[in-house]
Order: structure tokens, then C-alpha cells, then sequence
């Protein structure tokens, strides 16, 4: 992939960087694997905003990801690779040899017409999956479950991936790109390679209006409201000097840990954050 600088033909184009797609596929997506989607605005069943700074964006149509891989020992062709609006990664459409189809996130290198396999037998290849027992240690890997069948969960987004450290009887031991060590059964899955379309953090929208396509809306300082609208409200000029950044509803933004969850606290072996 390779970047892609505009002209600035306008000050909307002026600082524009995008991402060259032109290897992704044109069309639409597969139509069995898509289902609607209905605009929520971040608000929840009561009318509550339960996230700030979402609203309007392009329609969309989400797309129905295999994240199981549990199609063990059946061989699968790249059709083509897509761009997906709902995820940072790009996807791959599988097409098996029983003649079914599956959507799977694509791997860094996958190209079209490649052969993909899971399961234990499967070899070590970028967009294969495996048991991590079957994996060799100090190999890169993506798309990982946190619980055997569950389906992968850990390094999903673009240009993620995860070593695989060392194996100690029933947990193998990995290391994320925060740098946290963490234990996983090695009964869990991964798919061997990194993820695709690396240089996504590298785009530049360019203009307010790019980022509404996205469904983004805008952030108003908190220095800028009144003080019963926040904490750091009020005043004549900028009264935040010396404060603590707070939210708005008083909880520290910056070195607070927010990590909660005492029930998987033993499977991790080193924190991201010393």
C-alpha cells in the first residue's frame, strides 16, 4: 500500500493524506454475509447518550465477520479483499471448498487467489489458523481468542499484532503492542501474520466534514463551557491552569486507571503500564 498526498487545490484538500486502495475490491459487498444497520446517535434505550461524539456518518452495512475459523481442515480461496466502513482492518471473502463463504480479517500480504487452512494440521502461514499450542514460539500472530470457541478478540484492528513469548503448560505467554504480557490458553486460537492495511493511523482527514462521514461529531473544550457544563468552565480566560484534566463528570483523564476486573487479574503476568 502507499500514501497518497492531494493537490491543494482547495483548503479542504490542502493537508489531505489518504490510504491507496486501489488493489481493494470495487464492487459491493457479498449480500448473504451484510445486514442492515439503523443509526442509534450513541443513545441508548432511554434517549441517554451513552458515548460523546457520534452522530450522522454515512450509511453502512455491516459485514458478517468469521472470527471462529472453525472451518478445520477445509481449504479456502481469496476471492477478493475489501474495504470494511465498521473496522480500521481491511477483510478477505473466503470461498471454501465445499463452496461456502465466509468474511475473515485480512491478514498483511494476503492477496487474491491465495489457499488459507485451519485447524491443528494446518502450516504456518500468514492467514492460517491454529490452536497457539501448534504455533511456534517467537512467531507473530493476530486475531486471538481470549476463551477456547469463543472467537477472536485480542489485535483485530489495523497493523496489530502479538508475539507469542513462551509456553508454560496449559497458558502460553504474549506479548500485545501495549506491551502488557498476558496468559492465554493454548487451546485458544490465532491467526498467524499481522494484521492488514498498517499505514491506517498515517491518514490525514484533512477537513471538519471528512470526519462527519465517519459519524464523528465535534469536541467542545471543557475550558470553553460554563462552569455547571464542567469542571474546567467559568471564568475570565482559561481557568484551568494548575488543575488536574478532569472529565465532565470530575474523573481524572490522564494516569487514571480505569482497569476494574479483578476476576482475570492473575493472567497478566506484566502490565502495560509499570
Amino acid at each position: 500500500m502507499a500514501l497518497i498526498k492531494m493537490k491543494p487545490t482547495s483548503p479542504g484538500t490542502r493537508t489531505v493524506i489518504k490510504i491507496d486502495r486501489s488493489h481493494l475490491y470495487k464492487g459491493d459487498p457479498f449480500a448473504p454475509l451484510t445486514a442492515h444497520q439503523n443509526k442509534t446517535g450513541a443513545r441508548n434505550s432511554f434517549g441517554r447518550i451513552t458515548t460523546r461524539h457520534v452522530g450522522g456518518g454515512s450509511r453502512q452495512k455491516y459485514r458478517f465477520i468469521d472470527f471462529k475459523r472453525d472451518k478445520d481442515g477445509v481449504a479456502g480461496v481469496v476471492e477478493r479483499v475489501e474495504y470494511d466502513p465498521n473496522r480500521t482492518a481491511h477483510i478477505a471473502l473466503i470461498k471454501y471448498a465445499d463452496g461456502e463463504r465466509r468474511y475473515i480479517i485480512a491478514p498483511r500480504g494476503l492477496e487474491v487467489g491465495a489457499t488459507i487452512l485451519s485447524g491443528a494440521e494446518a502450516p504456518i502461514k500468514a492467514g492460517n489458523t491454529l490452536p497457539i499450542r501448534n504455533i511456534p514460539v517467537g512467531s507473530t500472530i493476530h486475531c486471538i481468542e481470549m476463551l477456547p470457541g469463543k472467537g477472536a478478540q485480542i489485535a483485530r484492528s489495523a497493523g496489530t499484532s502479538v508475539t507469542l513469548l513462551a509456553r508454560e503448560g496449559i497458558y502460553a505467554q504474549l506479548r500485545l503492542r501495549s506491551g502488557e504480557v498476558r496468559k492465554i490458553h493454548i487451546d485458544c486460537r490465532a491467526t498467524i501474520g499481522e494484521v492488514s492495511n498498517e499505514e491506517h493511523n498515517l491518514r490525514q482527514y484533512g477537513k471538519a466534514g471528512a470526519r462527519r462521514w465517519k459519524g464523528i461529531r465535534p469536541t467542545v473544550r471543557g475550558v470553553a463551557m460554563n462552569p455547571v457544563d464542567h469542571p474546567h468552565g467559568g471564568g475570565e480566560g482559561r481557568t484551568g491552569e494548575g488543575q488536574v484534566p478532569v472529565s465532565p463528570w470530575n474523573t481524572m483523564t490522564k494516569g487514571y486507571r480505569t482497569r476494574n476486573n479483578k476476576r482475570t487479574q492473575t493472567m497478566i503476568v506484566s502490565r502495560r503500564k509499570k
